[in-house]
């Protein structure tokens, strides 16, 4: 029959474990009200870990009563190096108690007493008692009370591993000695995390090795004058009495004066309604998503407007089929709508199941993807301008129902889109841990329930299908109310109804168009970059004397430090560093600059020209970029599958790329539109500086006039183009936060002036100097900063003890607000310039966005009114106090374009 079991956990030791091991995160784990919570993690994960499978009779956590205990008052100096509690810890002892207590165990501290002693005790009193006896600590001196009867668990890498500590293992660890020696081995060499001296001279290994010829400190001292005389001996000599005043520090009291005795320690199981407003308490989000789904439910405060009593609903999911389409013809005028894919690529996907409804009439879900596609209730829902959908992913939808022939219309929440504008640090796309994120826990993500990468595979049950989109579908239905009312109260609601949601149709239109790449054109480059690789190849051997790999950073770093005996100028691992960073500082050395152009032209053959060919869809010779709407922290666009915005301008071979990109019909031409220094325009706008609004006002170059009063010129005096490249780094420095150090790298002057141009750009301009200061006290006061249409990016960092940390925290808040504003007006841009194209009927399409720069198709006898019409839509996007400007150019290519 097995034991009854006693479970002891040293309370003190394994807080300071946990808080340790997320200390270089400390001011990432903040609860919404401010508590420091690392330690609290680590602790709940341990009892999460270990108590819930272990199910013990009895439990307790023992905690530490205060410093003043029966060793400090044999040994004054006891622990006394120990730096003081962190205040960030000390702060999260009370929650850590009432952690205990809910998960059904008892704390318990005795005045004079360490934890370890009254520890020692109910381990002693448990064994006798005929308990087996567990005990969690991150202290290896409490593997002294190891025994037959009681295990030792000592967590090790914060605590994530345990080592389990039996009397065989001890034997192991320890050269063969007992449980009870690790006492005289800590009287012997002495503790210096508990600051008691043992005896100088004396290490681990001399004391393991005295240990098993002498046993104990009592006996090694009754039996001295049996040592032939040697410096160990002598040293033994003097340091016994520091010897047993360690031996009696290290030794555990199993016999401490405890109030409470083993009937008091009943495990009361945890007390999960309880947990539930704890963990809301301290924003444990991963804790609320387990108890949800075990069917508890998660009750909001008043004060939280982004929940409310949402887990409450009963989920009600119904199967759909073609028998039973009238029942959804009731829905009314609102449904939450989703629509399941077996792949990220929305253009490539295919459908497998779909899920429509409402918390008031239900939901139901099918596998049946043609219901979407004939003429049913259904599509006439979907298509209804006057039925609102609640949706997930707005672009992607529309994208996956186009495919379908249906025309998605009247979008009215977007959780994605909304979810991203109120924090764009949580730029995820899996709508369970969104939800989560807006305190929504009961829906699981779809890693947990699909599985990812090679495991991923939909389930095979409908039952357990048609859960899950039920689920997602009423998260969606869940959230719409609460996160409009918090876009409303950060003043975005006009961002997400004007901007976002808008351009989310515009952005799916132009991927659903794609732009036509010609293949011919980039076999014939993939030919001739090949050739230019293979002559650069024998050029690099001839440099080198004899061949070898050149894609191998190892042995290229044996060529040019050993071989050639250049300097090295930076170390790793296992070499030398070949990085372009270094190799770029040596790029005048022939073989150097040979290697440069080599993985330049090898970098643009396999990831652009093959890249491209790979994509290039065989219906219509078009590649169909994605555009993600919700992953820059700035509101910037990005591109993928292929990235379109990343093809390399600065070398002719990459320009040439663009060579391939051509008009989709006979008679068209490609036309591009980009807005001239839209960044340094939004910053003279926000700083409203006077010198800088002047300049763009005349019309001038701004780098021009920029290098004329970072230089000290006349107004008229001349510029040369060294001058302007300076004062252009210093410019886009500037929007970029750059630090006397970026500076002096960029231009190639030394710190100390790049440093005193920096100080003269902010005299010159001085109400950029203004704004940045009072932008970083913005962020400071708020935690975050905002764009002109009310973008928010929050700055976690900004407050940090770190300095690193908080330094790009204070650049990122006066970066943001220029980079994210110019992201606002580009995007307003495009969704006037769709609206203007539908109004005039021009058959005129937009394909692209890069950055700042819009790219259309459209008949060449169209060409004179895209050129009146284009800058004149983008330049009046938004009202600036100086003007917006926006060059087109147009040809047969987008190189011609441009």
């Amino acid at each position: 029959m097995a034991k009854p079991t006693l479970l002891l956990i040293d309370g003190n030791s394994l807080a300071f474990r946990s808080f340790y091991a997320l200390i270089n995160q400390v001011d990432r784990f903040l609860s919404h009200e401010g508590l420091h919570t690392n330690a609290l993690v680590g602790f709940n994960n341990l009892l999460d870990g270990i108590v819930d499978p272990f199910q013990p009779d009895l439990a307790l956590v023992a905690w530490d009563a205060g410093k003043t205990t029966f060793r400090t008052e044999k040994f004054d100096n006891y622990k006394g190096q120990r730096d003081k509690t962190p205040q960030e810890l000390v702060e999260q002892f009370e929650p850590l108690r009432e952690m205990v207590a809910l998960h059904g165990i008892k704390n318990y501290e005795l005045p004079g007493y360490e934890a370890d002693d009254i520890i020692g005790t109910l381990a002693t009193k448990g064994a006798t008692a005929g308990y087996a006896v567990t005990i969690v600590t991150g202290d290896r001196d409490m593997t002294q009370l190891v025994s037959d009867d009681i295990t030792v668990w000592v967590t090790k890498k914060g605590i994530s591993e345990v080592d389990h500590y039996t009397p065989a293992m001890v034997a192991d660890v320890y050269d063969g000695l007992n449980p009870k020696q690790i006492i005289e081995l800590k009287g012997l060499q002495g503790d210096t995390a508990d600051n008691y001296p043992g005896v100088a001279g004396i290490g681990p290994k001399t004391a393991i090795k005295l240990m098993k010829e002498y046993h104990s400190i009592p006996e090694l001292y009754a039996r001295i004058d049996e040592m032939k005389p040697s410096k160990q001996k002598e040293k033994l000599i003097a340091g016994e009495a520091d010897a047993r005043l360690s031996r009696e520090l290290a030794t555990i009291d199993v016999d401490a004066p405890l109030a409470i005795n083993l009937d008091d320690l009943k495990y009361q199981g945890i007390k999960y309604e309880e947990l539930v407003p704890f963990y809301q308490h301290l924003d444990f989000k991963a804790q609320l998503v387990k108890l949800a789904n075990m069917g508890y439910v998660i009750s909001t405060s008043d004060e939280d407007t982004t929940n409310s009593n949402m887990t409450t609903v009963e989920l009600d999911v119904r199967e759909l089929s073609a028998t039973n389409l009238t029942a959804i013809e009731n829905l009314g005028s609102e449904v939450d709508f989703y629509l399941e894919l077996d792949g990220e690529n929305y253009h490539t996907a295919a459908p497998v199941a779909f899920v429509i409804g409402n918390q008031t009439n239900g939901y139901f879900a099918s596998r049946d993807v043609e219901l979407l596609i004939e003429d049913t209730p259904l599509k006439r829902i979907l298509t209804d301008e006057q039925v609102k959908k609640n949706v997930f992913n707005t672009k992607a939808l529309v994208v996956a129902l186009s495919r379908l022939e249906i025309n998605l219309v009247n979008v009215n929440f977007d959780l994605l889109l909304a979810s991203y504008l109120l924090d764009t640090n949580d730029n995820q796309n899996d709508l369970g841990a969104l939800a989560h994120e807006n305190n929504f826990f009961a829906v699981q993500t779809d890693e947990e329930v699909y599985g990812k990468g090679a495991k991923f595979q939909i389930p095979a049950m409908d039952a357990d299908l048609f859960e899950h989109l039920g689920r997602k579908a009423l998260a969606i239905g869940s959230l719409a109310k609460p996160l409009f009312a918090k876009l409303a109260e950060h003043a975005q609601l006009d961002l997400y109804q004007t901007i976002e949601l808008p351009l989310s149709f515009v952005l799916a239109s132009m991927e659903i168009a794609g732009i036509k790449v010609d293949a011919e054109r980039l076999l014939q480059m993939r030919s001739k970059m090949t050739e230019r690789l293979a002559e650069l190849e024998q050029r690099i051997y001839q440099q080198a004397g004899h061949e070898f790999n050149i894609q191998s950073p190892k042995q290229l770093g044996v060529i040019l430090f050993e071989e050639m005996g250049l300097t090295p100028l930076k170390k790793t691992k296992t070499g030398y560093s070949t990085s372009v960073e270094v190799l770029e500082q040596m790029a005048d050395v022939p073989i150097v600059e040979s290697i440069l152009m080599y993985r330049q032209l090898a970098k643009i053959q396999s990831t652009y020209i093959e890249g491209l060919l790979r994509v290039i869809h065989g219906s219509d010779s078009k590649v169909h970029t994605r555009y993600l709407q919700t992953l820059t922290q700035t509101g910037r666009l990005s591109s993928v599958d292929p990235n379109l915005q990343n093809i390399p301008v600065r070398v002719e071979e990459g320009r040439r790329i663009r060579q391939a990109f051509v008009p989709s019909k006979p008679d068209w031409v490609l036309i591009s539109a980009d807005y001239s220094q839209i960044e340094l325009r939004v910053l003279a706008h926000i700083t409203g500086d006077a010198a800088m609004q002047a300049a763009f006002r005349q019309d001038e170059d701004i780098h021009a006039a920029t290098a004329r009063r970072i230089f000290g010129l006349a107004e008229d005096a001349p510029v040369d183009a060294e001058m302007r490249r300076q004062a252009k780094a210093v410019n886009f420095g500037i929007v970029y936060g750059i630090s006397d150090f970026g500076l002096a790298k960029n231009i190639g002057v030394t710190r100390k002036e790049a440093k005193a141009i920096i100080e003269t750009y902010l005299n010159e301009y001085s109400g950029v100097r203004a704004w940045t200061e009072e932008i970083i006290e913005f962020a400071r006061e708020h935690g975050y900063v905002e764009t002109i249409a009310h973008r928010r990016r929050y700055l976690p960092d900004i407050k940090a003890k770190n300095f690193n940390q908080r330094s790009f925290a204070e650049r990122t808040a006066m970066n943001s607000p220029i980079q994210g504003s110019a992201a606002d007006i580009i995007k307003i841009a495009m969704i006037n310039m769709q609206a203007a194209l539908e109004e005039q009927g021009l058959e005129a399409k937009m394909l692209l966005q890069v950055h700042d720069e819009l790219i259309f198709e459209a008949p060449a006898k169209e060409l004179t009114q895209l050129e009146e019409l284009i800058p004149r839509v983008m330049d009046s996007a938004v009202k600036l106090a100086v003007p917006l400007k926006v060059a087109t150019h147009a040809g047969k290519t987008w190189y011609e374009a441009k």
